[in-house]
């Protein structure tokens, strides 16, 4: 369901023809979704940042192999995109990543697996703000169809009462939040560099910046270097589906994806996420939750049928 479409350069070059990749990203956030089924039972045992660091030592273990290329890739770079680079790394997947399994184990502790997903209500808006600021990408009115429902649902989705919020949901909320603008940096810095670096290259310098990144939180915060023998196999699991696979996923489809696009593909993410919190790990939804999870899938999917449509018309033009 993917369509052929013009992406202007970043740097004033001409066009270039780009089949998007939307529904790539859209696969890749609902791996993420799977993320709370694996990092659950790890958050009762372990502490976030000893988590964290293992979900980074485990996939750069696995790339050490391209790790000489992606060295080279590295040192090839300008100086803004090697600095972009060490920003996705260390931010955008170390600190992030530990900020989201702190907020999921203060939520998680009342048996609400759900308020960390507010995180999805602002990455979008900040992501989308970054991508005019950084990227130059025009968004079209037509595009506020998809974004504002999309943002809207997302909302509903994160809060069991979304006009009122308790003072208990507020330390993770922040948390989450903190990861939100993190993340979103990482996609319109992902889309920046992704000219430049190979989908490939770009995962294993993010891998492996965020290794340095996460012996860092490890070292601020005091957690455990070495994990229990017992979860082992959770680390793993949650380090290699939607840790490395996802990520491998996402970046391939973000070289001909514009981050204002490939953002709301990311709404997948709360998506998946509030189906295993409900099927899997036992969290209430309210109706406004299930409300706001049936605006996220109908607005995805609207999206698709369009993207589909525009395919048989012909190419479009997305604004940069």
């Amino acid at each position: 369901m993917s369509q052929t479409v013009i992406v202007a350069g970043t740097d004033g070059s001409s066009p270039r023809a780009h089949r998007d990749a939307t529904w790539l990203v859209a696969v890749s956030a609902a791996l993420w979704g799977l993320d709370g089924l694996l990092r659950k039972p790890l958050a009762s045992d372990l502490a976030a940042g000893t988590i964290v660091l293992w979900e980074h030592i485990i996939p750069i273990v696995v790339l050490a192999p391209f790790l000489p290329a992606a060295i080279r890739a590295f040192a090839r770079l300008g100086l803004r995109d090697k600095a972009a680079v060490v920003v996705i790394g260390i931010g955008s997947s170390a600190v992030a990543t530990a900020l989201f399994t702190r907020a999921f184990t203060i939520a998680g502790s009342s048996g609400d697996f759900i308020t960390p997903l507010v995180l999805q209500k602002l990455q979008p808006v900040l992501a989308i703000a970054l991508a005019v600021l950084l990227l130059g990408e025009r968004l079209r009115p037509r595009f506020a169809l998809y974004a504002v429902p999309a943002l809207v649902g997302a909302w509903l989705l994160s809060f069991a009462d979304p006009l009122h919020l308790s003072v208990s949901e507020l330390e993770p909320a922040l948390l989450a939040l903190g990861a939100a603008a993190l993340w979103a940096v990482g996609t319109v810095l992902g889309r920046l560099v992704s000219p430049s670096v190979t989908p490939r290259d770009l995962t294993t310098l993010r891998l492996g910046f965020g290794t340095v990144g996460a012996f860092g939180v490890v070292g601020v915060t005091g957690a455990p270097v070495l994990p229990a023998w017992g979860d082992a196999v959770g680390l793993v699991l949650l380090a290699l589906i939607p840790g490395l696979l996802a990520l491998t996923l996402y970046y391939r489809a973000l070289r001909s994806t514009p981050a204002s696009r490939a953002t709301l593909g990311e709404l997948a993410f709360p998506a998946t996420a509030a189906v295993i919190g409900v099927l899997v790990l036992g969290t209430s939804l309210a109706w406004s939750q299930w409300l706001g999870l049936a605006i996220v899938a109908v607005t995805v999917t609207a999206m698709g049928v369009r993207e589909a449509r525009a395919r048989h018309r012909g190419p479009a033009t997305v604004d940069r």
